[in-house]
């Protein structure tokens, strides 16, 4: 092997060790982004982040809703939300969607945590509490009957 076959195989295997590198520190954006990453976060966030299933057509039951705080459901269109009861009976829904990177954000009480960049929202009104996270979740409407959070 001459010196020049040797330079470009070093060449080539610095690349490709840089190329997944790369690759393995952009993963954290684009697989939570899809769902993927939450996974992690989730088991160590508050009990209220679990999501909760609903009923017969509900995004969540109200009951698994804590007055004061919110909880991870899913939309009627399958994307995922958080539903959040202010007071008893009132409840309000955001997208889940980080309107920084595209992140599921989890459900801490009154406030929604980014697990990737670490912005908040205010759970109740979906403001952005800390940044990077641009602008604030966008609403979903909904509301109460049979004791179940329901679109509409």
């Amino acid at each position: 092997m001459d010196v020049d076959q040797a330079l470009s195989r070093r060449t080539a295997l610095a690349g490709g060790i840089a190329v997944v590198g790369a690759a393995a520190a952009l993963a954290g954006c684009a697989s939570s982004s899809s769902g993927a990453g939450t996974g992690a976060a989730a088991g160590s966030a508050p009990a209220s982040s679990t999501p909760a299933a609903g009923g017969s057509g509900g995004l969540v039951k109200l009951a698994d809703v804590p007055v004061g705080g919110s909880a991870s459901a899913q939309g009627a269109d399958g994307a995922p939300v958080v539903v959040a009861q202010p007071t008893a009976g009132k409840v309000v829904c955001f997208t889940a969607i980080c309107t920084h990177m595209g992140c599921t954000v989890l459900p801490a009480g009154a406030e929604l945590h980014c697990p990737c960049h670490g912005s908040k929202y205010d759970a109740f009104t979906g403001k952005v509490l800390n940044g990077p996270a641009p602008a604030a979740l966008a609403a979903v409407p909904v509301k109460v009957a049979g004791g179940e959070v329901v679109a509409g």
